[in-house]
């Protein structure tokens, strides 16, 4: 069955214009506290890799995924509803970015996969249980790292190699705490790590806890737990963690520093295997318009439980990053950035080298964001 681009972009049409003349009505029976705000977003890039891969495709990452041609990294509207006690999302997507990240959306049955989920950036329904207390259902962001799936809310183009490798986001249900006026804790049940469509008939569990002592400081901490195998294999739970410290140095200079550890079972009486990961960014405000930042980032998966690289050997890289950003106006970002990574074996295309692999990644990409 396909379904075409022209179809999907009727319907999403139709919805929105529905949503609207339900707001109008709401607003005539004198129900004016619900609100509806429409908005969009377009990131457009061209990445030079100096490995030139054969296919255009660039390796272990979803930010930048196309070599040397002009694309768009990413591209949504959104509808977004607010009033007492309810509130929701509904963003459709498009880009490279989304190709990339919904490319493993498993296919079970005749009803899944990722040719339409991939549309899908945010479809929520939210209540307000208590006035400190929220649930969300749907598909939704994820609760877990401190990169953003949208371009412009991060500090560095391309994402960590921790980031890309763990959920951007979950279809399930959440519920959101605000403990005090400086802590902030999630619950979720959601479907698995990182899809709308599920792969067992287990469930997972995901909880972010956020904790801001002061103006200058915020600590988080978050967790997945669940079976990812299928029903077919014996359980195999899969455990992650990831701790972030965020700091304002100066009202200019922003540190940030995150570490990924996880592990999961390899089979009965097998033992389990582990991956890690970390990223320290800083980032400083030339002026109200520019900013640089600097990353550097590793990644450990030797049994490739997270990151499979089609070779014998798993995933030991090392990278570092600098980031120029020009915004000449406050919904437009021009952003420039280098990156290199570096792994123990070679992984990365490379037509020039030998096996068309290089253990160095070298890319220079350069963007522009705009926001309406």
């Amino acid at each position: 069955m396909k379904i075409g681009i022209g179809r999907i972009s009727r319907s999403v049409c139709g919805a929105l214009l529905f949503v609207a003349n339900s707001t109008l009505e709401a607003q005539t029976n004198g129900d004016t506290a619900v609100k509806i705000t429409f908005g969009g977003f377009v990131d457009g890039y061209y990445a030079y890799d100096v490995g030139r891969p054969i296919n255009i495709d660039r390796a272990f990452t979803t930010q930048a995924a196309r070599a040397n041609e002009f694309n768009v990294n990413l591209a949504f509207v959104d509808a977004t509803l607010s009033g007492p006690r309810v509130r929701g999302r509904l963003a459709i997507q498009f880009g490279t970015a989304v190709q990339a990240n919904y490319g493993p959306e498993p296919r079970v049955g005749a009803f899944s996969g990722p040719d339409v989920s991939r549309f899908i950036q945010e479809a929520t329904a939210g209540y307000q249980i208590t006035q400190s207390l929220w649930i969300d259902g749907g598909v939704f962001f994820a609760p877990f790292g401190s990169e953003n799936w949208i371009s412009r809310d991060n500090w560095t183009y391309t994402r960590s190699l921790i980031a890309d490798n763990s959920p951007y986001y979950e279809s399930g249900v959440k519920a959101t705490w605000q403990a005090t006026k400086q802590m902030v804790a999630q619950l979720h049940v959601i479907n698995g790590w990182q899809n709308i469509s599920e792969t067992n008939s287990s469930k997972a569990l995901g909880a972010r806890l956020d904790y801001a002592p002061n103006d200058r400081v915020t600590l988080s901490y978050d967790a997945f737990f669940g079976n990812e195998a299928p029903d077919t294999l014996a359980s195999r739970l899969r455990v992650f963690q990831e701790g972030v410290i965020q700091t304002a140095l100066t009202p200019r200079l922003g540190l940030r520093l995150t570490y990924d550890w996880g592990f999961q079972r390899r089979a009965p009486a097998a033992g389990s295997g582990t991956w890690s990961g970390y990223a320290a960014v800083a980032r400083y405000k030339t002026s109200d318009r520019t900013a640089f930042a600097a990353r550097l980032e590793g990644y450990s998966d030797p049994e490739q439980i997270i990151v499979t690289t089609g070779q014998p050997y798993g995933m030991h890289a090392t990278g570092g990053s600098m980031t120029f950003d020009v915004s000449p106006h406050p919904k437009l970002l021009w952003r420039n950035e280098v990156r290199l990574l570096t792994a123990t074996n070679p992984l990365f295309p490379d037509r020039s080298a030998a096996g068309q692999l290089s253990s160095r990644d070298p890319v220079v990409i350069t963007s522009i964001a705009l926001t309406f």
